[in-house]
């Protein structure tokens, strides 16, 4: 049997906001990484590099590269990548639908 306190080591990778916003954006399919960089609003490309890297090492994605002119890389979800999309696919859900209550709650807070 696993040692539960082991699983803080996952829940750190599901836990982080760009390798969740990563795998939701690979749901359909590979992109290129000035794809990922276009649609992934705010996130520095040190930042997605270092992401990606990671999430690459846990297995959670495959990076692919083409020997062209210039080098064609992407990356795609794993199947565990795609188990961990399905996973966490109601808590983006559910932070899509709440940012403006969320919104609202904070400002009302601040302004107490």
């Amino acid at each position: 049997m696993q040692d539960p306190c082991q699983a803080r080591e996952v829940l750190g990778i599901v836990g982080d906001k760009w390798a969740l916003l990563i795998v939701r954006m690979l749901k359909d399919g590979p992109l290129r990484f000035t794809e990922l960089k276009r649609a992934i609003d705010g996130i520095s490309q040190r930042m997605l590099t270092v992401t990606l890297r990671d999430l690459e090492r846990d297995g959670i994605l495959t990076r692919t590269v083409r020997n062209v002119m210039p080098p064609h890389v992407s990356y795609e979800l794993t199947a565990m990548g795609r188990s961990l999309r399905e996973a966490t696919a109601p808590l983006l859900e559910w932070s899509i639908t709440h940012v403006p209550h969320i919104d609202a709650a904070r400002t009302a807070y601040d302004n107490r």
